[in-house]
């Protein structure tokens, strides 16, 4: 595969910057993959977990929502926020997807149920990077194969 320039920033860093194969993410529409000569587009991203193919293997990320905007010269991916596996704190994460699931689950006009959804989409992203995701919540993803260069 031939590689193209991606950059993965958020308000507070940039997260990446550098090469891949292959970009694989879930946008607005639903679940995507970038190869180099892709046709441009601008498009949302939903909490998800980033696929970063390199010649090195696979790195990912979770990632709390955002944009993507692809061109000819490569790749930009603008979150609003994300995260490596080493900067996970799985017990928060799954105190977080606990509440989300418990507001998801109760009755009535008070629940921000778009809001909980998001939430909990965000959670299950942060512990699949982590490989702690529930089984039964459990993406058909390909494995995680190290940590990308990060700046």
């Amino acid at each position: 595969m031939t590689p193209y320039p991606v950059v993965i920033v958020t308000p507070e860093r940039e997260m990446f910057r550098g090469e891949a194969q292959m970009l694989i993410l879930r946008g607005t529409l639903g679940d995507m993959g970038v190869l180099a000569h892709h046709q441009p587009l601008v498009t949302g991203v939903e909490p998800c977990v980033v696929h970063l193919r390199q010649s090195d293997g696979e790195h990912r990320l979770a990632a709390s929502g955002g944009f993507l905007e692809v061109r000819s010269d490569g790749v930009t991916l603008l979150l609003e926020g994300a995260e490596w596996p080493e900067d996970i704190d799985v017990d928060r994460a799954r105190r977080a997807l606990e509440r989300a699931e418990a507001r998801l689950s109760s009755p009535g006009p008070d629940v921000d149920r778009p809001r909980a959804q998001r939430a909990r989409l965000k959670a299950l992203a942060r512990l699949e990077v982590r490989g702690q995701r529930p089984e039964s919540e459990r993406a058909h993803a390909p494995a995680e194969a190290g940590a990308a260069h990060r700046t």
